[in-house]
């Protein structure tokens, strides 16, 4: 089935790797890019995403629009995985500059000319797509479906023991997001360490590859790859691309629940803590959970995707 994306990201590594699935997956129309603050600093994750296009051989040819430099309400804090989020690495410098048009708006534009025909992949704090509620509050019903990385089932997270990164930046957000009425699903950093984590060997077939797509991905994968063996994490992690490739791919979906999904915004240890409730008779789902995939699948569907270009 063709789909026809917004990427909303704060491009360090896997959000390029995410990127990758929207610039040549073949049954995906990526309509554009939008930035929020993230990963590392603001102009940055712009560079990269610029970046990533190029590489991908779409240069000059979906936009980038610059997005929250900060959170709604809460200081901005970097994340420390990622190295300057392209491997430490010098790429020829994309011709590509961004869109004069801001993110939120982009986004609503976009939505209100497609109606019921974008899916938005969220894959930073959820900062630009609550502005563009704010723009628009009958945005929800006009967008296909949201698909979320974010949050924890109720389990440790990766930036303190309550919280995902993406959810602690922006708790804020994140509730307004999943308050607001999509069609909403959610992968979490919780599934992510059980089903998305590749093993050294695995990034060696990547690597193997020998293509452009798969020198891209070795390089800007190293720093990740670094940080987790610095951390315990036997491989590198991929939430961001996961994300993506399952909106492209539901069959690799094998067990998914509609739960009920709140964000704690108050300030101290449970910061961006993500509530998730599996009683209907106490709280209505407002979000698909995926609760496990087909692992192998994924990952051969990333290998196909790097082999090709």
């Amino acid at each position: 089935m063709n789909r026809r994306l917004i990427i909303d990201t704060d491009t360090a590594a896997d959000d390029s790797f995410a990127m990758l699935v929207g610039l040549r997956h073949p049954a995906a129309t990526l309509e554009a890019v939008t930035i929020v603050a993230g990963n590392v600093v603001f102009d940055q994750q712009v560079h990269n995403a610029l970046i990533t296009i190029d590489q991908a051989g779409r240069g000059n040819e979906v936009p980038v629009h610059l997005g929250a430099r900060v959170p709604l309400l809460q200081p901005w804090v970097e994340a420390s995985a990622h190295g300057d989020g392209k491997g430490n690495h010098e790429w020829p410098e994309p011709a590509q500059r961004p869109s004069d048009e801001r993110a939120a708006e982009a986004i609503v534009r976009i939505v209100d000319e497609n109606p019921g025909e974008i899916d938005i992949v969220a894959i930073g704090p959820l900062t630009n797509i609550a502005t563009a509620v704010a723009l628009d509050r009958e945005l929800p019903g006009k967008v296909r479906s949201l698909w979320i990385m974010g949050g924890c089932e109720n389990s440790l997270g990766n930036i303190t023991a309550a919280a995902e990164y993406n959810f602690y930046v922006d708790p804020e957000a994140a509730q307004l997001v999943l308050a607001a009425g999509f069609d909403t699903t959610i992968v979490t950093w919780t599934l992510t360490l059980a089903r998305a984590l590749w093993t050294e060997a695995q990034l060696r077939e990547l690597a193997a590859l020998g293509t452009p797509l798969a020198d891209f991905f070795t390089i800007l994968d190293a720093p990740n790859l670094d940080f987790n063996r610095s951390v315990g994490i036997d491989g590198s992690t991929h939430p961001d691309s996961l994300t993506a490739m399952l909106l492209m791919r539901p069959d690799l979906i094998t067990v998914s629940r509609e739960l009920y999904v709140e964000v704690d915004t108050r300030a101290g240890l449970t910061r961006g803590y993500s509530l998730m409730d599996d009683r209907p008779e106490r709280n209505t789902p407002n979000a698909r959970v995926i609760d496990d995939i087909d692992a192998d699948g994924f990952f051969e569907a990333y290998r196909e995707l790097l082999a090709s270009g």
